[in-house]
Parts: structure tokens; C-alpha cells; sequence
């Protein structure tokens, strides 16, 4: 049946949102569900579609991961502060607890902010929007944990020796992990982080993991005085709730990225079948201002704030019940 207690709930966390926003003279915006380009990002599979023109031709079309391709264009021309409540799409991604195809995300930019200026924000925004009904965890202290105190922590790893590719080889054979000898370092790191990190972070409040290392490439701004990035993610009962980034604006350090994820990415895809979308050509010489950006899946907050376990109640037409003609919701 649909759970009409469940979309009440969700209009009233989108209202307060907004609400949120706008009181710190956010900006809210609107843009395109559907690009020619996107930012290369092989890890994620996108959906594809072809727009016809008979006077045009035909141009491939992606519909958007997340919006962040086109907010970041906002900010170079001068939009200030942004936010949006959107609808993005990701394919081959399992159906059930956490993931549906298309989701909900909230994604906001603050101008002149870093990283550490957006955990407080972000714990603000959930106290402040918060339901009736939440659970114990969002009384508790968020906690904030670097990534070398994590794996420190939950897996043995020093952080400081394990830029060393064989320190961190043998250090995954300990915890009976077998990397291949040629295994790259970031796939041992994630190997490592995802058996014995990321499970065993606390539960039973947000946990903000910051500073992930440097080799782990992506458009956050490097620290200059340690080999990390200026990223955190939020964790809520042990799922991935949000990622930040305080904003890269060097353009060599962009390019060079666009550069080198976009050869990955048509080296991993060719013959696959799955879609490979073009790279923005302009996205690498954008002006971004100084800030940091955090993209949020509103459906696991809202799951986590209702305490339940899956999103699949809040979604009104999940795709795992239109695959099966909707008799589930009948």
C-alpha cells in the first residue's frame, strides 16, 4: 500500500529544507535533468537517451547523476551561494534498502566556506529541520573522525606509512584480504576501508569521516601542508548519507583530472555496452569561487530520521515495484 504518512513526512522535511536555506540567503535553483556532457566519474553508470531533431540531428543525452555539473557553473557566473532539491538517476546499482535508480538529492554550495564550514552547517540544517518522530541519534554529538583515526582505529592501518604501496600490501594480507601484486593503491585502500573501516564507525550518531587521502582523486581541493583532500562523507547508521568537497579551483588541476578519469573511464567502458558519456569540454576552465559544496540523498535521511532500515516505503513508485507491474502498492 502507499504510505501516505511517509509522503506527509517528506514534504514537510523538503518545506523545512528550504526554509532552511533561504533564511541563510541561499539561492535556490533549477537545473537540466538531462546533459550532452557530464563530469567523468567511471565509478558510476549513467542512463542514456538520444534527442531527435530533423533539423539538428541527433545528440546523445545523459541524464544527470547529480546536478553538480551544472551548480558549478552557476557559482563561476557569479550565483552565490546555491541549493537544490533534485531528482538524479544512477544505473546498474542494486535495487533495495539504500538504492533506487532515480533518488532524491539535495546539493548546496556555500561561497567563501570550506569543508570544516560545512559540517557545521550541515549538523545545523538537520537539528534545525529534524522531524517529530526521529530517533535517539540525532540527540547524540556528531562526531568528527579523520580518516587516519579511522583506520587507525578499526583497522590498523598508519596512514602515515601507508602512502607506501607495499606497507599497505602487507597490511591487507594481515587482515586476510590477498590483494593481487599488481593491485592499484587506491582499490587496496577501498578494499581495506570498506571490510573493516566503514562498517565498524559508530552508529548511533552522524559521523562526519573527514580529510580522505589524496591519491584518491576527485575535484576536492588538496591541503597543502598534508597528502589529503579537503572531503568528508556523513555517516548515519552506518550508511553513506552525504559527501563535501571544499571546491577545486585550480584549472591545471582540473583539466588534469578531466583528463585522466575520462581515459579511465572509455578504457573500462569500451565493449562493456554501458554508456560513455563525453566530458564537459568547458568544465575545466571554469572560474569556481572559493567554497564547498555537499551533496545529500534525502531519501536516507529521511529513512534514518523515520528509523527505518530501508528508503523503499518513502518512494511512492520505487522501480522494484514497477518491475513487478506495482501489485506490491496495490
Amino acid at each position: 500500500m502507499f504510505d501516505f504518512n511517509a509522503a506527509r513526512k517528506r514534504s514537510e522535511l523538503l518545506m523545512s529544507i528550504r526554509q532552511f536555506f533561504t533564511d541563510k540567503d541561499f539561492l535556490e535553483v533549477s537545473t537540466p535533468t538531462l546533459s550532452p556532457y557530464l563530469i567523468p566519474e567511471p565509478t558510476i553508470k549513467v542512463f542514456s537517451t538520444e534527442f531527435r531533431n530533423e533539423f539538428t540531428g541527433n545528440l546523445p543525452l545523459f541524464m544527470i547523476p547529480s546536478p553538480e555539473i551544472f551548480m558549478k557553473k552557476l557559482l563561476a557566473a557569479g550565483s552565490g551561494s546555491i541549493f537544490q532539491i533534485s531528482q538524479c538517476f544512477r544505473n546498474a546499482e542494486q535495487l533495495g534498502n539504500i538504492h533506487n535508480p532515480e533518488f532524491t538529492m539535495l546539493e548546496y554550495y556555500a561561497v567563501g566556506a570550506d569543508e570544516s564550514d560545512s559540517i557545521d552547517l550541515t549538523i545545523e540544517m538537520i537539528d534545525k529541520t529534524k522531524l517529530d518522530c526521529c530517533p535517539g541519534w540525532i540527540e547524540e554529538k556528531p562526531l568528527v573522525i579523520t580518516m587516519a583515526e579511522a583506520m587507525k582505529k578499526y583497522a590498523g592501518i598508519d596512514m602515515d606509512k601507508a602512502e607506501n604501496i607495499g606497507y599497505l600490501r602487507r597490511e591487507a594480507e594481515k587482515l586476510s584480504l590477498s590483494p593481487a601484486p599488481d593491485e592499484p593503491w587506491d582499490d587496496t585502500f577501498n578494499r581495506i576501508f570498506l571490510t573493516y573501516t566503514e562498517p565498524s564507525l559508530p552508529k548511533d550518531r552522524e559521523v562526519y569521516l573527514t580529510e580522505y587521502p589524496e591519491r584518491i582523486r576527485c575535484l576536492a581541493a588538496k591541503d597543502s601542508s598534508r597528502p589529503v583532500r579537503k572531503r568528508w562523507e556523513m555517516y548515519i547508521d552506518g550508511i553513506e548519507v552525504a559527501n563535501c568537497y571544499a571546491e577545486e579551483t585550480d584549472k591545471e588541476e582540473m583539466a588534469s583530472y578531466f583528463a585522466e578519469e575520462e581515459a579511465r573511464l572509455i578504457k573500462e567502458r569500451e565493449g562493456s555496452g554501458d554508456a560513455i558519456p563525453p566530458a564537459d569540454p568547458a568544465f575545466p576552465s571554469l572560474d569556481i569561487p572559493e567554497s564547498s559544496g555537499t551533496a545529500m540523498g534525502l531519501d536516507r535521511l529521511l529513512a534514518a530520521e523515520m528509523g527505518l532500515k530501508t528508503i523503499e516505503p518513502l518512494l511512492l513508485f520505487p522501480l522494484s515495484d514497477m518491475l513487478t507491474d506495482g501489485k506490491s502498492r496495490i
